[in-house]
């Protein structure tokens, strides 16, 4: 049997008519940029996460980007992130002309350190991005403690955590602004790229959406440079139709993530996630450290266990950030787990007899009878 790590084709024949009904009027309106199908989503996802305000643009990396800036983040500031996350967090700060400063995170949960985070601002520190990273939130108590003391802004990144949540508190809704990504295999995946900004402040949420129409508030008035970033209509069909559904999925992936933990707990070599307390965890990713890494992702395949890992770079080691001049050892814990983790298939649709198979692939690998 063949196990995707994303399965986005049961996800397609679960919403096909809908998707069909949505397409067939948005083509017979002819309301193919904004309109009826993307303020309707702006406002159930706002709904969603529990925010007064949703602007839809073009993808995650554009909404982090425009974030930042409604935010106050201009060229030559310093944001601080963690190094164990993908490359678009950085990209958005760099984007700006801005600085990326980056911290290690913690061993359990790999998330965003907050006492690195402390050590790390400066006077030139003009916001925070915790990054809710594999479906969990990153520690924001200790990190809101941080950032009024320094009196920056709470950026988030949470482009993997839609519908998570910590102490009822929701990924999305926590700090000044977020970002999120609507990448397919997100929990809340388009049909292409597709991506928001979620806040309760009405003039933030106001700038963006001029931002994202080439700073422009009306036709033809342009007050600012701004850029061409929309939410697709197409994206919105797709997108409304998913939302229905994700807070089941949801609850389907922490199913399959607890099991996951009963199954692998007899398996020698391998750690597994750990949720952290007060956290409602939503398993975007499903991810372990094991041993000699590589070996075991070669022998799950030809068990026809598509694996993954997320991320074998931590940001500071790719070309792209060697002028941050941070070398290895610089993060040691981001460093360290990036040899060591891999990604289980984990998705809505994953069934028992799936499972099982992954587990015992994964153990015939770690154990030398692959």
């Amino acid at each position: 049997m063949r196990i995707p790590l994303v399965d986005l084709a049961s996800q397609q024949v679960e919403i096909a008519a809908e998707v069909r009904a949505g397409l067939d009027d948005v083509f017979a309106s002819s309301a193919f940029i904004g309109g009826p199908q993307v303020a309707c989503f702006e406002q159930e996802y706002a709904g969603f996460v529990g925010v007064r305000h949703c602007v839809g643009v073009a993808n995650g990396t554009d909404a982090l980007e425009l974030a930042l800036r409604v935010a106050g983040v201009r060229p030559g500031a310093e944001v601080v992130l963690p190094a164990n996350t993908f490359v678009a967090t950085a990209e958005a700060v760099s984007r700006l002309g801005a600085v990326p400063v980056l911290v290690d995170v913690d061993d359990e949960h790999l998330l965003i350190d907050p006492a690195q985070v402390e050590r790390a601002v400066t006077p030139r520190t003009r916001a925070i991005v915790p990054v809710h990273l594999y479906g969990q939130v990153a520690p924001m108590e200790r990190l809101e403690a941080i950032a009024s003391a320094a009196g920056v802004p709470i950026v988030e990144d949470a482009a993997q955590a839609q519908g998570a949540r910590q102490h009822g508190r929701p990924a999305g809704g926590i700090g000044l602004v977020a970002a999120t990504s609507f990448y397919p295999g997100k929990n809340l995946g388009a049909a292409g790229d597709a991506g928001a900004v979620t806040t309760d402040d009405p003039d933030l949420a106001r700038r963006v959406r001029v931002l994202a129409a080439h700073g422009s508030p009306r036709k033809y008035v342009h007050d600012e440079i701004g850029v061409n970033s929309r939410l697709d209509t197409v994206q919105a069909v797709v997108l409304r139709a998913k939302l229905r559904r994700l807070a089941h999925w949801n609850e389907a992936r922490r199913r399959l993530a607890a099991r996951y933990g009963e199954l692998l707990a007899d398996v020698p070599g391998v750690r597994v996630p750990v949720e952290a307390p007060g956290n409602t965890h939503v398993w975007h990713l499903y991810v372990v450290r094991v041993e000699d890494r590589d070996r075991a992702l070669a022998a799950l395949a030809e068990h026809g266990v598509d694996a993954g890992v997320h991320y074998p770079t931590p940001v500071h080691l790719t070309g792209a950030y060697a002028c941050l001049r941070r070398g290895p050892g610089s993060f040691p814990v981001a460093e360290a787990a990036a040899g060591r983790l891999l990604s289980l298939p984990l998705h809505p649709h994953l069934t028992d007899d799936q499972q099982d198979h992954v587990v015992a692939s994964l153990a015939r690998a770690l154990h030398g009878t692959a």
